[in-house]
């Protein structure tokens, strides 16, 4: 019997560099960045003054209540203003996406950071303490809530999973999506991540572990600059991506616009290091491979990678000697970049971001630039072309993404030009 085939109908984005797919993919295409200074609160006690914000954000466009957006923490926003995006794009309206067979699969790694800072606030502060918390702290911080979210806004009482692993979470929980749709547990799922967690504590806990970019505070835009050799640290940032991921039949019975193929996905952790990825990149070289064999492909047909490049030592480093143990010789033909040189790392949801980029890829045959690589790290290894500073027009069949996470999570799809 052969195996059900799963397109994407239906995108939608809220990110540093736009709050829409086509005004997204415009400056990531044209090199533009969305890094700045921070202002979603004083950053003048911490060496990190910069991040990637979503700018000009305004969830009530949507029709939401703002009764109902009072009760949720901004990347539960996101994530709603993303799917709604994503069920408009794909044809669907509140009325009749609940009579379909759909479910949600959304990653997300760090939640209500926000949320949970303020409520730690009030705890120690004698003004406030524990009896005068906010009572919905709790449901407002927790991962699976942006998810909760969507179901109470478009009354979906199907299958809703949300996955935490770490900066892998969208991909994995696209791929999570891609399975249970070939199964036949679902013939369509929204499908994602959600992120934000510029905040005060978040930003503080990531410049103590030393991963944060702290030498371009007065050039933000060009502070994320994957494989070049004067990289000091990704930029963190916020946002949401959304797939609507379809069967195939279903999408094709109903006439809907398919903007590519879901046909590889491919999963594997490092069992290294709680933080560093393994550095001849073997551990995500699993996670490729297997990406690759689920789409029943050879490793020379993908023409793009669109690369996990946190502009970390450590990651850039490993994740190229990773790209010459899968591809061989290839390696050296393949195009590759980092759009988080533009939005920069969008955590949990990094991969889905990425996901709809790679299909922005395919369907416009342009290959956005990695930005501000203007010295590539030769000295360990950064040899490969990762397009630097200008996109490219070039005929894109088959793409792929991977995303490395803290803990050794690594995920990895394949996309492919939709072909009946």
């Amino acid at each position: 019997m052969s195996r059900r085939r799963v397109v994407v109908t239906g995108m939608g984005v809220v990110s540093p560099v736009g709050n829409t797919v086509e005004e997204a993919w415009n400056a990531v295409k044209n090199g533009k960045s969305g890094i700045g200074r921070i202002s979603l609160f004083d950053s003048s006690a911490l060496k990190v003054h910069i991040a990637g914000e979503v700018k000009n954000f305004d969830v009530e466009r949507y029709g939401i209540d703002h009764r109902a957006i009072r009760k949720m923490a901004r990347f539960s926003q996101f994530l709603l203003a993303a799917s709604a995006q994503a069920v408009s794009d794909a044809g669907y309206t509140r009325e009749n996406l609940k009579n379909e067979k759909v479910g949600l699969s959304i990653g997300c790694c760090l939640g209500g950071m926000d949320v949970a800072e303020d409520g730690f606030v009030k705890y120690f502060d004698p003004a406030f303490g524990p009896d005068r918390l906010p009572p919905l702290t709790t449901p407002m911080m927790i991962s699976n809530e942006a998810a909760a979210n969507v179901n109470l806004y478009y009354g979906l009482q199907g299958l809703s999973w949300t996955l935490n692993t770490a900066c892998a979470s969208g991909t994995d929980a696209i791929g999570l999506a891609l399975d249970l749709i070939r199964s036949g547990r679902l013939d369509m799922a929204l499908s994602g991540g959600t992120e934000s967690a510029i905040n005060g504590f978040t930003v503080g806990t990531f410049t103590a572990l030393q991963a944060l970019s702290i030498k371009r505070n007065d050039e933000p835009e060009k502070a994320s600059r994957p494989f070049d050799a004067d990289r000091d640290g990704f930029v963190l940032s916020e946002g949401s991506a959304v797939l609507m991921l379809e069967e195939l039949e279903h999408a094709k019975k109903r006439g809907a616009k398919i903007y590519g193929e879901i046909a590889g996905f491919g999963s594997s952790n490092d069992a290294y290091h709680i933080t560093a990825p393994l550095k001849d990149g073997s551990g995500a070289a699993l996670a490729v491979r297997e990406a690759i064999q689920d789409a029943g492909i050879r490793p020379e047909e993908v023409q793009y990678y669109n690369a996990h490049g946190t502009s970390t030592k450590a990651n850039d480093k490993g994740e190229t000697a990773m790209l010459k143990l899968v591809f061989g010789e290839h390696a050296k033909k393949l195009k590759v970049s980092s759009t988080k040189s533009m939005t920069g790392h969008l955590v949990g949801a990094a991969g889905a971001i990425e996901a709809l980029f790679c299909l922005k890829t395919i369907n416009d045959n342009v290959i956005a630039p990695t930005i501000n690589l203007d010295n590539p790290d030769l000295e360990n290894g950064c040899d490969l072309d990762y397009v630097p500073n200008k996109s490219i027009s070039c005929k894109v069949d088959v793409a792929a993404s991977a995303s490395l996470g803290f803990g050794g999570h690594n995920g990895a799809l394949i996309f492919k030009r939709y072909v009946d």
